[in-house]
């Protein structure tokens, strides 16, 4: 029997409140794939920051009732991140958020223990792009551009990328083969482009992939592509066959979109959303997690 893969997942997390339903969810692209990581076989950890409130107690019950290790998790003053979502026609609409005290550096600590794993994920989310060539050197990096195709951008992350994740719902697969194309040339070994309702590619060293998504009737999709980005670096950590890692996280993703929030895990929303930002002011405004040469 093979070893089992072990993930670290630094940097974001939300409460996602749904106010229509006076329900909130824990979720962000890193504690989603910690959880995902996790129910698709690997030994994962996350590290990030919360606070002691209602949504930070929510978010590290939900981790550790799902097997992932907390031991990184930071307790910090201040608020919880959240993210206000609508559902409209099974999809997800970003209202507005507040990042609370999410975005971090990496500590000593954090630092010490990425060897211990086989790779560990973050995203653009967690503005800790300064540290990927820290990380690229302990460890293997997956990373998730989600929307992000700028080509310089790209050309920045993609060097220190075992994988490269993107979301491209609505492109045709021309251009998302383009994406793909263009990250491995920049220097990812393998890059995934999920396409919603049309399915995803993935290219590496021996070839292009592809597989269609499967058809269900979505009760939410929040989470899907987190899903299949975490279900995909278990599958190629693990050294499967890429026509299987595929199908898998296809499988996956199906079954997320069957559930109210990214994981499930709701409670009654309790945060406060007078401080809540719109989407563009956020990325207008957050500076990144301070460089190492700032610590």
């Amino acid at each position: 029997m093979s070893r089992i893969v072990r993930i670290l997942a630094f940097g974001d997390n939300v409460v996602d409140c749904y106010r229509d339903q006076n329900l909130m969810f824990p979720g962000g692209n890193c504690v989603n794939h910690a959880v995902f990581a996790r129910r698709a076989g690997a030994d994962t950890a996350y590290a990030g920051a919360v606070c002691d409130d209602d949504a930070g107690r929510l978010i590290r019950r939900a981790l550790i009732d799902e097997g992932v290790d907390v031991s990184l998790l930071r307790i910090e003053p201040g608020q919880t991140a959240y993210c206000v979502i609508e559902t409209q026609d099974g999809d997800r609409v970003f209202v507005g958020a507040n990042l609370g005290v999410s975005i971090i550096a990496p500590s000593d600590d954090d630092l010490a223990r990425l060897s211990d794993f086989d790779a560990v994920h973050t995203g653009r989310s967690s503005h800790v792009d300064a540290w990927l060539p820290r990380f690229a050197g302990l460890t293997k990096v997956s990373y998730d551009l989600a929307t992000v195709h700028d080509p310089k951008r790209i050309k920045q992350v993609a060097p220190h990328c075992f994988l490269l994740a993107f979301s491209a719902g609505g492109t045709t697969r021309e251009e998302a083969l383009a994406l793909a194309q263009r990250a491995r040339a920049a220097g990812a070994r393998w890059s995934l482009v999920t396409r919603g309702v049309e399915g995803a590619l993935l290219i590496g060293e021996a070839g292009v992939f592809e597989v269609p998504a499967q058809a269900v009737d979505a009760v939410d999709t929040l989470g899907a592509g987190d899903t299949y980005i975490a279900s995909v670096l278990v599958g190629l950590l693990d050294k499967r066959q890429p026509e299987t890692i595929l199908k898998e996280a296809a499988n996956a993703a199906a079954k997320t979109c069957m559930m109210r929030g990214a994981f499930g895990h709701a409670a009654p929303m309790s945060v406060d959303l007078s401080n809540m930002m719109s989407l563009e002011e956020i990325y207008r405004t957050t500076s990144p997690a301070r460089a190492p040469a700032e610590i």
